[in-house]
This record gives structure tokens, sequence and C-alpha cells, in this order.
């Protein structure tokens, strides 16, 4: 088959944070598809059709894409962040195992890009400078009493912890829920980053203790970093840093 998929990280919003890798692919591609923002963040051009779509419709997207090149196109599958967080590449997957054998010859690639997590983290200092784990708040894929038991051992093993999708106005109770069970298992002082919109012009730093977090601070463009028991902020003029020290006892 000529045809390939590359399944892309677009990163978290700013064009700088591309990845020469993704760019080429971009350059290269003779198909787009994606969540309609993420396709809409790709400039058009001569040569390059653009499928955008809903975002509930991931697994119709990645059997679109395996059909497109499946027939000889060029495709790539943009994703926001990393491809491989929460995102396009595990559906890609997914349909390619339950679609037809020969799918399964499709030239596949996986194009990392820069996690919301990750330059969330490097905008307010080296919050998951120690271990860290990520879970993501939506229940549209898993029961929230899965969420609610990953969350409460990620507290007890005292991970620093990074929150992706935690509210949305469809489903605006499981953050502040996520806020309940945090305050009954860390102390109040706990320090949480809201991070919105990072790399963009809507950028926006928040940094408070547990005590003072609200539900309504935070946004499906806003990543929530909470602290591990040894993270500590240190105060200066050009704004605080967050930072985990490297070890522990």
């Amino acid at each position: 088959m000529s045809g390939w998929v590359a399944v892309a990280g677009l990163g978290p919003g700013a064009d700088a944070l591309i990845t020469p890798e993704v760019t080429m692919a971009l350059e290269e591609a003779t198909d787009l598809i994606g969540y309609a923002p993420y396709v809409s963040r790709v400039a058009e051009r001569s040569g390059l059709t653009r499928h955008p779509s809903d975002n509930r419709v991931e697994l119709d997207r990645a059997a679109h894409a395996l059909e497109l090149a499946a027939a000889g196109h060029r495709v790539v599958v943009a994703s926001s962040g990393d491809p491989g967080v929460f995102a396009m590449a595990s559906a890609l997957f997914e349909a390619l195992e339950a679609g037809p054998a020969a799918w399964r010859a499709i030239d596949i690639r996986v194009l990392p890009g820069i996690t919301a997590m990750l330059a969330a983290a490097a905008r307010a200092g080296a919050p998951l400078g120690h271990d860290f784990c990520a879970i993501n708040l939506s229940d549209n894929l898993k029961p929230w009493a899965l969420i609610e038991r990953r969350l409460r051992l990620a507290v007890e093993a005292d991970f620093a912890i990074a929150f992706y999708n935690p509210r949305s106005r469809s489903r605006p109770e499981g953050f502040a829920r996520t806020l309940a069970i945090l305050r009954e298992t860390c102390e109040p002082g706990r320090l949480i980053l809201f991070a919105r919109a990072v790399s963009t012009p809507q950028e926006k730093l928040r940094i408070v203790p547990l005590e003072q977090a609200t539900p309504e601070t935070a946004d499906m463009r806003t990543m929530v970093i909470v602290g591990s028991s040894r993270t500590r902020m240190i105060d200066r003029a050009a704004g605080p840093i967050l930072y985990t020290p490297r070890w522990a006892e």
C-alpha cells in the first residue's frame, strides 16, 4: 500500500511547540482528520483535504483514516498535545484491531507531541520533578468509581497528580467531587496548579493551597496539577516557582 497514517500531536497550542517531525508529516499529507478545533489549527493549503468531526466520534474518525490510507491517501490524524495521552492513537489501534485484516498492512506512525501536562508543568517550574501520575477525570469511558479508586491510591502513594479534562459544562460535578476527596486525604496546604490554555494568548496560571481551590477555577482548557506532600513554592518578583524535589524518604 502506498498510503499511510500518521497520528500526530499538535502540542498544547503554540505553533512553536509543534515538532519538526509533525510539521513534515502535515506538509506531505493529502488528508487531515481530527476534532474540528484541532483541524482548524492547521493552515489550509492546496492538495490537503480537511475532515473535521465532532469530539465523540473517535472510532469513526479512526476508521475513516484507515479507509483513506488503504485507498492510497497520506493521512494525518490530529490530536492536541501528545496523541498517545488520552487521545487518538489508542482509538486508531482499537479500530485497526476490529477492522479488516488488510488494514494491518498499512504504514502507521505515531508522532509524539508536547502534552498539556508537561507544558503546564514547565510554565510553573517543575511540579512533576519526582514520581507522578496522570488521571483523566472524564467518566465518558470509565465509571466514576474507578476514577475515585485511582485518585485515592495516587494520594496514598504520594504522587503528584496531573488531571486531564477536569470540568466540563455537561459534567461539572466531577471536579467538585475530586476536590472533596483531596480534602479528605490531603493536608489543607497541599499546592495545586491551575494552568489554563498554556502557550496561547489566553494562558493563565494560578497556584493555590487546596483549602482555597474551587471547582469553578477549572474548565476543559485547564490542566490541574496537584503536588505531592513534598511539593513546594518559591516566591519571587517575576512570579512563583512550583517544584517537587527529586528526592524522597
